[in-house]
Protein backbone atom coordinates (compact mmCIF):
# COMPACT_ATOMS: atom_id res chain seq x y z
CA UNK A 1 0.00 0.00 0.00
CA UNK A 2 2.57 2.45 -1.10
CA UNK A 3 -0.67 5.05 -2.16
CA UNK A 4 -1.42 5.64 1.58
CA UNK A 5 2.47 7.56 1.12
CA UNK A 6 -0.20 10.05 -0.90
CA UNK A 7 -2.36 10.67 1.43
CA UNK A 8 -2.73 12.63 4.80
CA UNK A 9 -5.09 13.86 7.27
CA UNK A 10 -4.94 17.16 8.68
CA UNK A 11 -5.72 17.67 12.59
CA UNK A 12 -8.67 19.69 13.11
CA UNK A 13 -10.35 19.28 9.57
CA UNK A 14 -12.43 16.28 8.60
CA UNK A 15 -11.87 14.10 5.59
CA UNK A 16 -8.69 12.90 3.85
CA UNK A 17 -6.45 14.86 1.80
CA UNK A 18 -4.42 13.98 -1.59
CA UNK A 19 -0.46 14.85 -1.61
CA UNK A 20 -0.08 17.05 -4.69
CA UNK A 21 3.14 18.80 -4.37
CA UNK A 22 5.47 20.36 -1.14
CA UNK A 23 6.32 23.27 -1.35
CA UNK A 24 8.58 26.18 0.73
CA UNK A 25 5.39 27.75 2.01
CA UNK A 26 3.92 24.29 2.64
CA UNK A 27 1.82 21.44 1.05
CA UNK A 28 -0.62 21.43 -1.88
CA UNK A 29 -3.35 18.68 -1.05
CA UNK A 30 -6.61 18.36 -2.46
CA UNK A 31 -9.63 17.11 -0.43
CA UNK A 32 -10.74 13.13 -1.30
CA UNK A 33 -14.36 14.43 -0.81
CA UNK A 34 -15.52 14.41 -4.06
CA UNK A 35 -15.35 18.27 -4.44
CA UNK A 36 -11.51 18.21 -5.54
CA UNK A 37 -10.61 21.50 -3.96
CA UNK A 38 -6.87 21.76 -4.02
CA UNK A 39 -5.51 24.58 -0.99
CA UNK A 40 -2.08 25.59 0.29
CA UNK A 41 -1.53 23.62 4.01
CA UNK A 42 0.66 25.76 6.31
CA UNK A 43 3.81 24.30 7.40
CA UNK A 44 2.70 24.92 11.09
CA UNK A 45 -0.05 22.34 10.45
CA UNK A 46 -0.26 18.97 11.70
CA UNK A 47 -0.50 16.88 8.79
CA UNK A 48 -0.09 13.06 9.23
CA UNK A 49 0.57 10.76 6.14
CA UNK A 50 -1.26 7.80 6.19
CA UNK A 51 1.53 5.43 5.57
CA UNK A 52 2.83 6.93 8.83
CA UNK A 53 0.44 5.99 11.06
CA UNK A 54 0.15 2.86 13.27
CA UNK A 55 -2.05 1.85 16.33
CA UNK A 56 -1.23 1.06 20.05
CA UNK A 57 -0.77 -2.95 20.49
CA UNK A 58 -0.98 -4.09 23.77
CA UNK A 59 2.40 -5.47 23.84
CA UNK A 60 5.04 -2.83 24.99
CA UNK A 61 6.67 -0.76 22.13
CA UNK A 62 5.06 -2.73 19.41
CA UNK A 63 1.94 -0.94 16.46
CA UNK A 64 0.39 -2.21 13.91
CA UNK A 65 0.65 -0.12 10.81
CA UNK A 66 -2.63 1.36 9.45
CA UNK A 67 -2.05 -0.90 5.98
CA UNK A 68 -2.34 -3.83 7.47
CA UNK A 69 -5.40 -2.71 9.45
CA UNK A 70 -6.93 -1.86 6.19
CA UNK A 71 -5.51 -4.71 4.10
CA UNK A 72 -8.13 -7.13 7.66
CA UNK A 73 -10.41 -5.01 6.84
CA UNK A 74 -11.03 -5.50 3.09
CA UNK A 75 -10.69 -9.20 4.12
CA UNK A 76 -13.17 -9.57 6.49
CA UNK A 77 -15.46 -6.84 5.23
CA UNK A 78 -15.43 -6.29 1.75
CA UNK A 79 -15.26 -2.65 -0.02
CA UNK A 80 -17.48 -1.10 2.38
CA UNK A 81 -17.49 -1.68 6.41
CA UNK A 82 -21.07 -1.34 7.23
CA UNK A 83 -20.81 0.02 10.80
CA UNK A 84 -22.86 2.56 12.38
CA UNK A 85 -20.76 5.10 13.48
CA UNK A 86 -22.97 8.13 14.66
CA UNK A 87 -24.86 5.38 17.10
CA UNK A 88 -22.31 3.26 18.41
CA UNK A 89 -21.52 3.00 22.11
CA UNK A 90 -17.40 2.65 22.92
CA UNK A 91 -18.07 -0.90 23.78
CA UNK A 92 -19.50 -1.55 20.05
CA UNK A 93 -16.56 0.28 18.69
CA UNK A 94 -14.11 -1.75 20.68
CA UNK A 95 -16.04 -5.29 20.15
CA UNK A 96 -15.54 -3.97 16.07
CA UNK A 97 -12.13 -3.78 16.65
CA UNK A 98 -11.04 -6.32 18.16
CA UNK A 99 -11.74 -8.73 15.28
CA UNK A 100 -9.61 -6.67 12.94
CA UNK A 101 -7.06 -6.32 15.13
CA UNK A 102 -7.33 -8.76 18.43
CA UNK A 103 -4.19 -7.21 20.03
CA UNK A 104 -5.27 -3.41 19.83
CA UNK A 105 -4.54 -1.29 23.32
CA UNK A 106 -8.07 -0.47 24.48
CA UNK A 107 -6.40 2.46 27.14
CA UNK A 108 -4.59 3.88 24.17
CA UNK A 109 -6.81 3.77 21.30
CA UNK A 110 -10.26 5.69 21.84
CA UNK A 111 -13.97 5.21 19.93
CA UNK A 112 -12.84 8.18 17.74
CA UNK A 113 -9.64 7.01 16.54
CA UNK A 114 -11.79 4.12 15.03
CA UNK A 115 -14.46 5.92 14.00
CA UNK A 116 -11.79 7.83 12.12
CA UNK A 117 -10.56 4.14 10.58
CA UNK A 118 -13.85 2.94 9.66
CA UNK A 119 -14.23 6.39 8.08
CA UNK A 120 -11.60 6.40 6.01
CA UNK A 121 -11.30 2.69 4.77
CA UNK A 122 -14.93 3.80 3.19
CA UNK A 123 -13.55 6.90 1.90
CA UNK A 124 -10.20 5.31 0.47
CA UNK A 125 -12.34 1.96 -0.94
CA UNK A 126 -14.51 4.57 -2.92
CA UNK A 127 -12.10 6.92 -4.07
CA UNK A 128 -8.77 5.16 -4.38
CA UNK A 129 -10.21 1.09 -4.91
CA UNK A 130 -6.46 0.79 -6.63
CA UNK A 131 -4.76 1.40 -3.15
CA UNK A 132 -6.48 -2.03 -2.20
CA UNK A 133 -5.72 -4.49 -5.56
CA UNK A 134 -3.09 -6.84 -4.41
CA UNK A 135 0.16 -6.03 -6.09
CA UNK A 136 1.33 -9.11 -7.87
CA UNK A 137 5.02 -8.92 -8.56
CA UNK A 138 5.82 -10.06 -11.28
CA UNK A 139 8.20 -13.08 -11.14
CA UNK A 140 10.05 -14.60 -13.74
CA UNK A 141 8.74 -18.06 -15.20
CA UNK A 142 10.69 -20.84 -14.79
CA UNK A 143 10.13 -23.28 -17.66
CA UNK A 144 10.95 -26.94 -17.49
CA UNK A 145 12.60 -28.02 -20.16
CA UNK A 146 11.54 -31.28 -21.82
CA UNK A 147 14.16 -33.64 -22.65
CA UNK A 148 15.80 -33.21 -25.43
CA UNK A 149 15.48 -36.15 -27.52
CA UNK A 150 19.00 -37.89 -28.19
CA UNK A 151 19.47 -38.74 -31.44
CA UNK A 152 20.47 -42.18 -32.36
CA UNK A 153 24.18 -41.79 -33.73
CA UNK A 154 24.71 -43.30 -36.86
CA UNK A 155 26.98 -45.91 -37.37
CA UNK A 156 28.59 -45.91 -40.77
CA UNK A 157 29.46 -49.71 -41.33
Amino acid sequence: MEALQEVAHIAGRPGLFRIIKPGRAGVIVESMDGKGKREMVSVNAKVSVLKDISIYSEEFNKSTPLSEIFTTMREKHGEKVDFDTKNASQDEFFTFFGEIMPDFDQERVYSSDIKKIIQWYNLLSTSMPELFEESKEEEPEVKEEAPKAKKKAKSKE
